[in-house]
This record gives C-alpha cells, structure tokens and sequence, in this order.
C-alpha cells in the first residue's frame, strides 16, 4: 500500500504543480478565461490515462501462465525505465520547469486561430505524461502485491496530491519541493532495483532467462517473507529470502550507477549558464 500511496503522491502532487503554476500564470496575465479550457485537457489526459490503465489490467488476466509472466517483466521493465526517467527528468528540470511552462502556455495562446485547442494539447501531454508513468508503475505494483490495499493506497496517494496542489495554488501551505523530491527519487530509485530484480525472476518463470539461477543467499530463518517485515520489505522494495544470483546481480548493476549518477552535482544547461553570466 505505501508505495502506490507515494508515488502517486509524488506524481499527482508533480501534475497537481504543472496545473496550479499554469492557472496561477493564465490568472496572473488577465487571460483568466482560459482556465476551463485548462482544466478539459486535464480531464482528457486522466480519462486517458484510466481508460488505458483499466484496459490492460483486464486483458492481460486472460493470459495463459507463461505469457503472464512475460507480460509481468516487460511491465516491470517499463516500469524501471520510467521510474529512472522519471527521476533524472524531475531533477534536470526541477530549477526551470516555471519557466518553461509559461514559456509554452504564452505558445499556445499565440497560436492564431486555435488557441484553445493548443491550450489543451499543451495541458493534456503535460498531464498525460504523468499519467501515464503512474499507470505502467501501478501496473508493475499490483501484480508483486495483489490484494486491496495497492489500489487504495493509489487513490490515497493522488487524493492528498490534488489537495496539497490546491493548497498550494491558493496559497494555503508551502511545501520543501526540492527536498520532497529529492528523497522521494531515492526512496524511488531503490523500489526500481527491486521491479529490476523482479522483472529478471518473472523472465525465468517465463522460460526466457535460465542463467544464474543458483541461490545467491537464504534469509528465510532470520527475515521471512511471511513475517510482518519480510511482507512489507517485498511489498515495498521487492524483497526476496532466497534470491537467485541473477535477481541479486541484477538488483546492484542498476542501484550502483543509479545512485553514483543521482548524488552526482547536476549540469547546468546552456541557457542556464548564460543567464548565470
């Protein structure tokens, strides 16, 4: 339940930003009309993105035991490169992303002849891309923790996103974004080692990788995956008591360069450093 609830927190709470900083920025420059043109390539963009996340999830249930388990760590594939975008985009951009809204809302409003309609196109691939990282993730979430407690943490997570967002646009609460970010990304970045991992274990089950599949170690008599602990650690971080060597191998190769590159100092773009100059 805890990690749907944190990253849709932590992507609805960064949609819930694109979305105030936009109406703020339309409200700020007396065009305070355009906001409901807003707000329908905002519906757009979730009834997209809840309609694809629905269709999968009940098709792929069809599916005979192997094609399951393929389908299992393709998601979970998709799901550790979106995480891992999701993060090094965020933080790329973290500095400049006002800018660069603003920047793309004054575009679409000087747009002769269509300015609603680019309104909404901006609105609905800055919403939708969001969306749609939070549906593969959930994707991958739901099937290592079946049960009612991931789709409710979900739905809490994205609740308290919209609140903080509104809480945020009428100036209700400040929040420490760049600390909110900065720790929810290695919170994150630990979560996709372990879709990392797991994507390699549905690969073997599926009868595409055989190799390494000895057990690397067996912490079955000291933290079970049946104890209260064990559960939540294989719920949260994809925790295994008897990994193979693949799955271990595989947890470390994207942990280690994801976390040097992550504590790494970030450059600063070339637009960056004229400004600095």
């Amino acid at each position: 339940m805890f990690v749907p609830f944190l990253i849709m927190l932590r992507e609805g709470l960064e949609a819930a930003l694109i979305v105030s900083l936009i109406a703020s920025y339309l409200k700020r420059t007396q065009r305070g009309q355009w906001i409901g043109v807003m707000w329908v390539g905002v519906v757009a963009a979730a009834a997209l993105c809840l309609a694809l996340g629905i269709f999968i999830n009940e098709t792929t249930g069809e599916f005979p035991q192997k094609e399951q388990e393929l389908f299992e760590g393709i998601v979970a594939v998709v799901a550790v490169v979106i995480l891992t975008w999701m993060v090094f985009w965020m933080r790329k951009v973290s500095r400049n992303v006002k800018v660069q809204l603003e920047q793309a809302v004054d575009n679409a409003l000087n747009n002769k002849g269509s300015h609603g309609w680019a309104l909404i196109g901006m609105v609905f691939f800055a919403v939708a891309r969001e969306g749609l990282e939070s549906v593969f993730f959930l994707l991958a979430a739901f099937q290592q923790d079946v049960g009612i407690m991931p789709p409710l943490g979900a739905m809490l997570g994205l609740a308290t996103a919209i609140v903080l967002g509104f809480l945020i646009y009428w100036g209700g609460i400040r929040l420490n974004l760049g600390a909110f970010f900065k720790w929810t990304s290695l919170f994150i970045l630990l979560v996709a080692a372990g879709l990392a991992a797991g994507a390699i274990r549905a690969f073997h089950e599926a009868g595409l990788w055989n190799h390494f599949q000895d057990i690397a170690f067996d912490l079955s008599n000291i933290l079970s995956t049946h104890s209260l602990t064990g559960t939540l650690l294989e719920g949260i971080f994809g925790y295994q008591e008897a990994p193979t060597v693949s799955e271990v191998a595989v947890y470390f190769i994207y942990l280690i360069p994801a976390l040097v590159l992550f504590t790494m100092p970030p450059r600063l773009s070339n637009q960056a450093t004229n400004n600095a100059r």
